[in-house]
């Protein structure tokens, strides 16, 4: 049985660490599901276009391509971007769209990893106050989602989880750990990046925690098991692909 290609849409950056940290994650999520061919592609600045990756699978007689935004939140690039370069597809392509991936319990799991990662235990959440912050959107139920997961962080023991933002809404990084170090029983602040790869704005995110003298401050989400899990996941839901079908194509 011949199984629709995963085709991972990024966002891109003028940052090379932005593309190789796509690259790995995406190579992370193909070692879950052997059998499975998994492509990339960047809106902008990296090579392949999504375009020209489209191009390239129809001229090599792909016919079924699922398309999976690697981002956070609905915001413009998943409401606008992304629809008009599938629009745009050769019409020998049947292209599927994956869901963002967030929200999702194992992006919460990612962001607690990281915090870990970084020098934190389970033990120390009820004395912790938590940034979480996002690169930003103007989009009213990106930000409603962003601070929604940073209740749902809340509600797994830190003792407070405030949203931050690199660009767009206020606040900044540096305000929400000034104003976290007010609250009662917060003994350390963490920033938590809720960024998928480095890049002008989570440099941003990491100066302001610097600046307010965050005691912690946790790595990008990258190529962590969760992230790589929740990818395939959304690639499963929107193909309709179980992973036995996947092991059998293979």
């Amino acid at each position: 049985m011949d199984t629709p290609v995963l085709l991972v849409l990024a966002h891109g950056s003028r940052d090379p660490r932005h593309a190789a940290t796509v690259r790995s994650l995406v190579r992370r999520a193909a070692l879950l599901r052997p059998g499975l061919r998994v492509e990339t592609a960047f809106l902008d600045f990296d090579l392949p276009s999504a375009p020209a990756a489209l191009e390239r699978l129809a001229a090599e007689g792909v016919r079924d391509v699922v398309a999976l935004p690697l981002l956070l939140t609905r915001a413009f690039h998943a409401k606008a971007d992304i629809p008009a370069v599938l629009r745009a597809a050769p019409p020998a392509l049947r292209v599927r769209r994956a869901a963002v991936l967030g929200p999702s319990p194992l992006l919460l799991a990612a962001v607690e990893r990281r915090l870990y990662e970084a020098g934190l235990s389970p033990a120390d959440k009820s004395s912790t106050g938590v940034v979480l912050a996002s690169a930003g959107s103007s989009d009213p139920e990106a930000i409603a989602v962003i601070a929604e997961t940073a209740r749902e962080l809340r509600r797994t023991g830190w003792c407070s989880v405030r949203p931050a933002f690199a660009s767009a809404p206020l606040p900044r990084t540096e305000d929400a750990v000034r104003t976290l170090r007010t609250e009662p029983g917060v003994r350390r602040v963490a920033v938590a990046p809720y960024v998928i790869a480095p890049g002008r704005l989570p440099d941003r995110i990491a100066a302001g925690a610097r600046e307010a003298g965050a005691e912690v401050l946790a790595d990008v989400l990258g190529p962590c098991p969760e992230l790589a899990r929740l990818l395939v996941e959304r690639y499963e839901a929107a193909a309709g692909v179980r992973e036995r079908d996947l092991v059998a194509a293979g």
